[in-house]
Order: C-alpha cells, then structure tokens, then sequence
C-alpha cells in the first residue's frame, strides 16, 4: 500500500487534491483508494491534513496515514521540526516552495520543490496549488497515469474550471520531467 499525507491550509485545496488522487486511482487505474481528510477548525488559511491510501487490493486500514511514502506541502509556512514525524525513511517530500534547501527539517529525504503557487496565479488567477501539487505528486511518483490524472479533473471539476487545472497539471509536468 502507498500512503500519502497531504499538508495544506483551508482554501487550498488539499483534500480536493487527495480526492483526485483517489479518483484517478480507483476509476481509472483499476486500483483502490481511500482519500480522506482531517480538519482542525473549518476555516479559509486553518492547517489542514489529508490523507490518500491506495493499494492493489482492497484497503480495510481507514486510520490516518501513519507512514508515509509520499508528503505534499502545499503551503511551506507548515513546516516545522514536528512535520517529519510518521514519514518513512525513503519517502519523497514534495514542497510548494522556491528554495526547498531553506528547510534543514526535510534534509534527510528526497524532497522535489516546485513554485505551484507561482503557476496557480499565472493560470488561474488564484493562489490555489491543490493541481499543481497534485500533478508534480502523479509525475514523480508514478501511482496513477498522467492521463488517469487529467482524467480525475475532468470527472470532478466543471469544463472551464477542468481546463485551467488540465493547463496547471500539464505544466507542472514540464517543469518535472
């Protein structure tokens, strides 16, 4: 099974980008998935925690993700000491971020920074880097297809909504590969 934790702030849109993930894998991967959240206080800029499970066999386990193998920082002001606890040793951490060597916290793993919120206000207009975090998690990870990916946006978003995420996720993917 891969276990992914999402961090994240309210308006983000980091539970939605755990849902994709679940979608991609569950619709159109033929795999299973568990895609959840855990809210604190249900505000706009709040800490969030997502988590996304997924597995080739049915998952029974529905506690938070307590190992990770994937960590998406959504917005780095998260980071802090405590942030490593419950990732495993070789887990990748994916950081919206500039300067991911800022960050002594995260040294000990593989980390991959990518601006999203950069790439989020070119196209959307709009700080929300769920898509553009999601996308460098489908492109350097491998759990789901790019296609499967594109896929789950289209499923879950209204068309015109669909096609500036497809843009964000297909750029995202040029920056990575």
């Amino acid at each position: 099974m891969k276990e992914i934790r999402w961090h994240g702030r309210g308006g983000q849109g980091g539970f939605t980008a755990s849902r994709l993930l679940g979608i991609a894998a569950g619709m159109f991967e033929k795999k299973h998935a568990l895609a959840f959240p855990s809210f604190g206080p249900e505000r706009r800029g709040a800490p969030v925690l997502a988590f996304t499970k997924i597995d080739d066999t049915k998952i029974h386990d529905r506690s938070e993700v307590e190992n990770s193998d994937y960590v998406v920082i959504m917005d780095e002001t998260l980071i802090n000491p405590a942030i490593v606890k419950g990732i495993r040793p070789e887990a990748t951490i994916l950081v919206n971020t500039n300067n991911v060597s800022r960050y002594k916290e995260l040294e000990q793993f593989k980390t991959v920074q990518i601006d999203a919120t950069s790439i989020a206000m070119e196209i959307l207009g709009r700080p929300i880097t769920n898509t553009a975090m999601y996308g460098a998690l489908v492109a350097v990870s491998g759990l789901v297809s790019k296609e499967a990916a594109i896929n789950s946006i289209k499923q879950e978003m209204k068309p015109a909504l669909a096609e500036k995420n497809i843009a964000i996720l297909n750029r995202v993917f040029s920056t990575i590969e």
